[in-house]
C-alpha cells in the first residue's frame, strides 16, 4: 500500500477517530462509536482506500 494521506490529514483523522471511538464510553451506549476505527486506522497507516478511486492524494513526496 502506497501512502496517500499527508501528515496534517493523518493527525486530523487520528483525532477524529479517537473522539468518535470515545463515544462508546462517554456518549449514548451504542456500538456506533466503533465507526471511529475507520479514520483512526486510515490515519495510522496513512492509506485511504477511497482516495485512489477519487483521484485524491494529500501525501507530499517527501513524506513517502
Amino acid at each position: 500500500m502506497k501512502k496517500n494521506i499527508g501528515s496534517v490529514d493523518s493527525i486530523l483523522r487520528i483525532i477524529v477517530g479517537l473522539f468518535v471511538l470515545s463515544l462508546i464510553f462517554w456518549g449514548p451506549k451504542s456500538l456506533w462509536g466503533l465507526v471511529g476505527l475507520v479514520p483512526l486506522f486510515t490515519g495510522i497507516f496513512r492509506y485511504c482506500p477511497l482516495y485512489p478511486v477519487l483521484g485524491i492524494n494529500t501525501c507530499c513526496k517527501k513524506d513517502h
